[in-house]
């Protein structure tokens, strides 16, 4: 008799990120995709309708810090597994998250094959970090912006503008002026050699910055 696939909820505010996620794990025999979500309240509710065995979370979602939304998850459900997906290895916010009750944590540029294996050690009750925290200087994120000669600053606009926000709405959400906004995004652009926001998002996803 075979063992059950394991069933795992995707939780990531970019659509890119959900779409290679699910991918990468329908191809995989024991893991099945039990529903996407892209923010903590829809995490929350998803996590209660589908009962998944692993939720793969996103560090920072647009509506809830990632400890607050853990500790709602095991809440809710005390015997479901979280895995931390994170494209910020050192974020102070790592650690927080591991000690509110997250199982493990894995950078977004992992192989595929050591993502499967994350979600697998995890759901049977190991602790997996597959995360530079830094204290060896080895930010992964931080390497690729300098590698392309983008700013945290730039990078925190472009990723406000792959979650479909204005600038006047990045602007509020940052503390910046609108002109500062639409200076910063004119230089990423360039940087990135796109014309638009539209090849600004998929140059960045190509370079596996966002």
């Amino acid at each position: 008799m075979s063992t059950p696939a394991l069933r795992v909820l995707v939780v990531d505010d970019h659509p890119v990120v959900l779409d290679g996620v699910a991918l990468a794990l329908q191809r995989t025999m024991f893991v099945t995709v039990a529903g996407y979500a892209r923010s903590a309240s829809e995490a929350i509710e998803a996590a209660r309708q589908s009962h998944p065995d692993v939720v793969l979370l996103d560090l920072r979602l647009p509506d809830m810090l990632a400890p607050e939304t853990i500790r709602a998850l095991l809440a809710q459900d005390p015997t479901i597994k979280i895995i931390i997906f994170t494209a910020y290895p050192d974020h102070a916010a790592l650690d927080a998250a591991l000690a509110a009750g997250a199982h493990g944590a894995v950078v977004k540029d992992i192989e595929q094959a050591d993502l499967v294996d994350a979600i697998r050690r995890v759901a049977a009750g190991e602790r997996v970090v597959y995360a530079n925290t830094g204290h060896d200087g080895g930010d992964i994120l931080h390497r690729k912006l300098r590698e392309h000669g983008l700013t945290r600053r730039e990078y925190e606009i472009l990723r406000h503008v792959a979650m479909g926000q204005t600038n006047p709405e990045i602007a509020t959400a940052l503390g910046l002026t609108r002109n500062t906004v639409k200076t910063y995004l004119q230089r990423t652009m360039q940087k990135l050699g796109a014309h638009n926001r539209v090849e600004a998002l998929a140059r960045a996803n190509q370079l596996g910055i966002l």
